[in-house]
């Protein structure tokens, strides 16, 4: 019971860690050095984390556990899962949104446009996630929220590579601010269409990187 105990605490924790993009891409999260650290046995540890990978939250290497490394052909597919999805929860949450979640989310907005000026891209990743999951939260659909939340944690490593280009920096402030207005009106159906084009611009910014990238790799 107790071994339980820790793997249901254990997964819980890193799923939450995860899901708010506290584990970036280069991160390996190894049972034996957890265990260590949380003072428990390697087993639930191990149990918990494989439990993630199950999930597709994680893959496990030869070194321990990372954050799926996704290749382009998947990366489209939740693309397809984005356009299908989010707009739908968008519209829910402008709708039960609660003023405790605007504020949350108009100060991670205002904190994302500060770094317009000051290029700090930890900050703006950490006030982009406060924003997602803070929307999210606001979904009444429970297993709508999870669904989002499952595939986008599977895709930190692209959003944070997209976070970086100056040109998608400036287009993903103006989409969040221009979200948050709908949020706060409660605009159902303008948050349903602005999400949609959210993901499309989403979509064509890493279109746009994966095509320079593959330029850079044949120049070479």
């Amino acid at each position: 019971m107790a071994r339980q105990n820790h793997r249901t605490r254990i997964y819980q924790a890193f799923r939450s860690r995860i899901q708010r993009g506290e584990i970036g891409p280069d991160d390996r999260l190894v049972d034996t050095v957890i265990a260590a650290e949380l003072g428990v046995s390697r087993m639930p540890v191990r149990e918990a984390l494989m439990q993630l990978a199950s999930e597709g939250y994680l893959e496990g290497t030869t070194r321990g556990f990372t954050l799926p490394s996704l290749g382009h052909a998947r990366i489209m597919q939740i693309f397809t899962l984005r356009r299908l999805l989010e707009p739908h929860a968008a519209a829910l949450a402008a709708q039960s949104r609660s003023d405790v979640q605007m504020d949350a989310m108009s100060e991670a907005v205002a904190d994302a446009v500060q770094t317009l000026e000051t290029g700090d891209i930890t900050q703006f990743y950490r006030a982009s996630e406060i924003f997602r999951n803070t929307w999210l939260g606001a979904v009444s659909n429970i297993e709508l929220r999870q669904t989002i939340l499952r595939y986008l944690a599977q895709v930190q490593s692209v959003r944070f590579a997209t976070m970086q280009d100056p040109v998608a920096h400036r287009v993903i402030v103006a989409g969040q601010q221009e979200l948050l207005d709908r949020f706060a009106h409660g605009d159902a159906v303008g948050a349903g269409e602005r999400m949609l084009r959210f993901v499309l611009e989403a979509e064509q910014s890493y279109l746009r990187l994966s095509r320079a990238d593959q330029s850079a790799l044949t120049a070479g």
